[in-house]
């Protein structure tokens, strides 16, 4: 049997890829390591302003991506995303579910809406998405690769986030039950689990749960470190690198996958 090179292994070229919340932190590094590998990618993200940024960075480096707003939580702007990748690229054959909202609120206060908010973006997106990209990649019969990101609270959960918790917790058992479901059409879904990453992002929950607990932003992120056996808070490249490879040649034999990037946080 004729084994691939490396370089072959992680070549993405002629595949489409969708990323979506790719215009900004972790989903924003992604694009950029799937471009780099050759794929063309298709940016969603409710901020097109900052999602064209992306894309125009992306093709000043000869790459290939555009930007189109989208909304996860809608099923008609997933299949707009699906169809319009399609028609851009040829093909779907990766997709990325990486956006996700976290509002710290406390338990009590949680709201219907912020929890019907927080379930739709994070949770009923990421099967929207699948959905429809697994709907062209089914027509196409040429396999795909759809990873989700969950979270490191999708194992240990955290305070004020009881909302943002189950919708990662969901996300996990979702990537295996879309696993089971799509490997008879060789689509191979994986999750990843970020922890300790810096973005833009964690920076405003961080203050977020400064304001609630009196406690200056700087010192809890300081504490939130020394418990990181690796000593230093992860970069959005971190979890992109890892992203790359699931949707990469190196992981055709992986579906169902959990993969935690924390720097060892949950072994504290």
């Amino acid at each position: 049997m004729t084994k691939q090179t490396i370089a072959e292994l992680f070549d993405l070229s002629g595949k489409g890829a969708v990323v979506t919340g790719g215009a900004m932190g972790i989903g924003r590094a992604i694009v950029f390591r799937l471009a780099e590998a050759g794929a063309s990618v298709m940016i969603a993200d409710v901020n097109l302003e900052a999602a064209n940024q992306t894309a125009e960075e992306v093709r000043s480096r000869g790459a290939k991506a555009q930007a189109i707003h989208a909304d996860v939580g809608s099923a008609a702007d997933a299949k707009k995303v699906a169809r319009g990748t399609v028609e851009a690229f040829g093909s779907l054959d990766i997709l990325v579910n990486n956006a996700g909202i976290y509002p710290l609120v406390p338990l009590m206060r949680v709201t219907e809406e912020v929890w019907d908010r927080v379930l739709d973006v994070n949770l009923k997106g990421s099967f929207l998405y699948a959905q429809s990209a697994a709907e062209e990649m089914i027509k196409a019969s040429r396999g795909g690769r759809i990873i989700n990101i969950a979270s490191i609270d999708a194992l240990k959960p955290q305070e004020m986030g009881v909302h943002y918790n189950a919708s990662k917790g969901g996300v996990v058992m979702l990537t295996k039950a879309l696993a089971l479901e799509l490997a008879p059409h060789k689509i191979l879904v994986n999750t990843v689990a970020p922890g300790g990453i810096i973005t833009p992002g964690v920076e405003v929950a961080n203050k977020e749960y400064s304001k609630a607990t009196g406690i200056e932003a700087d010192i809890l992120m300081q504490g939130f470190a020394q418990r990181i056996p690796l000593r230093h808070r992860g970069e959005p490249d971190d979890i992109a690198k890892v992203v790359l490879f699931l949707a990469s040649g190196a992981a055709d034999y992986m579906t169902g996958s959990f993969l935690l990037v924390d720097g060892g946080y949950l072994l504290s």
